[in-house]
């Protein structure tokens, strides 16, 4: 039989609700630390990372004005905004709470510990100076949570509805930090200041590092960085688990052992994840940003096309 849509879809929502709390603490602890050395320049350094995470008009008009302050409490501890790190854990959180009989318990202790300390905080973060270490706990919880489930959770249907969610969420957010940075140069280049210049190259810097690929890169890429280095790191590398194409690759593996279990019932979901693994292994970078064949934006709507496909399939069914 089947796992019960109600608890696929919890753990679905597990993996990528922990995955945002964790690229959220990545960007966010980046760029506030980035954003501190171009002072003066507020509403222009933080206005791209808005746009990758949504809700400029929301916290406008709950705060009344764009600075570090008001966007590091919109991003990290604010309920109203739905991609928050404290409403991520607390979604996450949430859905675990109905599985307590279904995963390990040192799962739902991870998970509930870290709901416990880090959704319940506020600006007072911000007057200590404890953001840096706000984020890096919220990004460790990540990683403890998932790698306490890759030791202990079974690998049934469970774990790989968990891990199509987890490599989702991931391409995904990589894919929107690039078309940001794309989007936020084509701004700069207009400008040839060499403050601009500078915070351009800061950016490609800010962008590796909010992947945490800033060492991998370096090691793997010798000629410095380079807009288009980073983008075909990012974008196509085989081996670094941030990358579009090992997400890609993995949200696949993951949907081919659901298949396994029920050969042939969802061949559509297949289909749409075998041809965005083709697209992402067949590609080369000038293809993806100077033809736009395919663009990233295109790669975003088969990432989301394999996200409605799995909802239709296993979540509306009765």
């Amino acid at each position: 039989m089947l796992l019960l849509s109600r608890l696929a879809e919890n753990l679905y929502w597990i993996g990528r609700y922990m995955e945002r709390a964790e690229n959220t603490a990545r960007l966010l602890n980046v760029n506030y630390y980035a954003g501190l050395e171009v002072s003066g320049r507020a509403r222009e350094y933080w206005t791209p990372l808005l746009e990758l995470t949504g809700g400029e008009a929301q916290l406008r008009a709950k705060y009344g004005r764009l600075d570090a302050r008001s966007v590091s409490s919109w991003m990290a501890f604010d309920r109203d905004n739905p991609s928050s790190i404290a409403s991520s854990l607390a979604r996450a959180r949430e859905n675990a709470r109905g599985l307590r009989d279904r995963i390990p318990s040192e799962m739902w202790e991870a998970l509930n510990r870290s709901y416990l300390t880090l959704c319940f905080e506020n600006g007072d973060v911000l007057d200590r100076d404890g953001l840096f270490e706000y984020c890096a706990a919220a990004r460790d919880a990540s990683q403890f949570f998932f790698g306490i489930a890759f030791a202990t959770l079974p690998r049934d249907e469970g774990w790989s509805f968990m891990r199509a969610g987890q490599t989702l969420e991931r391409g995904d957010n990589t894919l929107r930090v690039l078309q940001s940075r794309f989007k936020d140069a084509d701004a700069l280049a207009a400008r040839q200041d060499p403050a601009g210049r500078a915070l351009q190259d800061q950016r490609w810097v800010s962008a590796l590092k909010g992947a945490s690929a800033n060492e991998a890169y370096r090691k793997r890429v010798h000629s410095g960085i380079t807009p288009m280095g980073v983008t075909e790191f990012l974008l196509l590398d085989d081996y670094f688990p941030r990358s579009v194409r090992y997400s890609a690759v993995n949200l696949n593996d993951a949907l081919e052992q659901i298949d396994r279990f029920h050969p042939g019932v969802h061949p559509e979901i297949l289909r749409l994840s075998r041809w965005l693994v083709a697209r992402l292994q067949y590609a080369h970078v000038g293809d993806i940003i100077e033809k736009e064949d395919p663009g990233i934006e295109t790669l975003l709507e088969d990432f989301n096309r394999v996200g409605a496909a799995i909802n239709r399939a296993y979540f509306e069914e009765e």
